[in-house]
């Protein structure tokens, strides 16, 4: 059994975490939930994908949170026309001495976002991905490893949307969680649109532009790799119960059993399920895990690695439907 974290780690891990995220609430109207979930991929070293519509603030969101920590950023904006070599890097050959040398590419980062991954051709999609798996990268017969801590934000918009590349079951199984981004309440975009009234003008070089809420990001970080680091380990700390992993273990397997679906959850979701619900024990301030961890991040977990039969969506089941079933059967 894993000691239990002293207290102190555990609360100032939370603080950690409380400060990021009213950073993120002075530039992002709401998406609470959301800055919940990229903390938890940061404190566990899982890789987040987030989908919604054009326009949700998923790049703005990302931005800051990496602001708010001191860590190495970088962004990939995926397009159709992009090579493997745009992300991981090439031998180029020096002019000079005729030697050829390794150009490293982006994702040789702490934080990565990948934004709109599935714009980009499967063969960049399946470069990326390769690489946030085994967290190394070959090039030019040498094998580099990847920073640590390195994580992969990705953003991607619904795939009925035109020039998308839906990425395949076996590659979003990588992804630790899979959050879904809906539009703002009322009240929320009123505020969004009250915040733009107040930005006035950016003036550079004798012109001016707009400001936009990229423009609003304070670049003072808020905490550290090492505060980063400190979470962590609160976060390997948390204790699991049994009866805690027999629920997980029995999600999972249902999944597989169900009739409704073509396929279940890989070993990898309740690994993610456990990892998932000890750094959101932290960032409630508790050093042990609850079914509420387990109920809250089911969907996050599970939907994106499973697939509703053909029969099933037809008679009206969706993956969502199924997975409450089940949860309402684990007791």
């Amino acid at each position: 059994m894993p000691s239990h974290p002293n207290p102190p780690a555990v609360k100032a891990a939370q603080k950690f975490v409380g400060d990021v995220r009213t950073r993120v609430g002075q530039v992002v109207v709401g998406q609470d939930v959301v800055v919940e979930r990229v903390m938890i991929a940061m404190l566990t070293g899982g890789h987040l994908l987030l989908q919604g519509m054009p326009g949700l603030a998923k790049t703005l969101l990302v931005n800051t949170v990496a602001k708010a920590i001191h860590l190495d950023f970088r962004r990939i904006q995926f397009t159709v026309d992009m090579l493997p070599s745009d992300i991981v890097g090439s031998e180029i050959i020096d002019q000079k001495s005729g030697d050829f040398r390794i150009h490293r590419g982006p994702i040789f980062t702490n934080l990565l976002l990948a934004d709109e991954i599935n714009r980009a051709a499967p063969k960049v999609q399946g470069a990326m991905l390769e690489a946030m798996q085994e967290r190394k990268v070959t090039l030019g017969g040498q094998t580099m490893r990847l920073p640590t801590p390195f994580l992969v934000i990705a953003t991607q918009n619904p795939v009925e949307q035109s020039g998308t590349f839906e990425l395949p079951e076996a590659q979003l199984d990588r992804f630790m969680l899979l959050h879904r981004l809906g539009y703002p309440g009322r009240d929320e975009e009123q505020d969004i649109l009250q915040r733009q009234l107040g930005m006035g003008l950016r003036k550079e070089e004798g012109g001016a532009v707009p400001r936009t809420a990229f423009d609003m990001i304070d670049n003072t970080p808020v905490g550290t790799a090492e505060d980063l680091v400190s979470a962590m380990e609160a976060v390997q700390g948390v204790h699991v119960s049994e009866v805690f992993l027999r629920h997980s273990v029995e999600l999972v397997r249902r999944t597989r059993e169900s009739k409704d679906l073509d396929f279940g959850c890989s070993p990898r979701a309740g690994l993610a399920l456990v990892n998932a619900a000890r750094a959101r024990a932290v960032i409630h301030g508790r050093d042990f895990v609850t079914p509420e961890d387990l109920f809250e991040l089911a969907e996050d977990v599970v939907l994106h690695r499973i697939r509703v039969s053909y029969e099933a969506s037809a008679a009206g089941q969706t993956g969502a439907k199924v997975l409450h079933s089940i949860l309402a059967g684990l007791g």
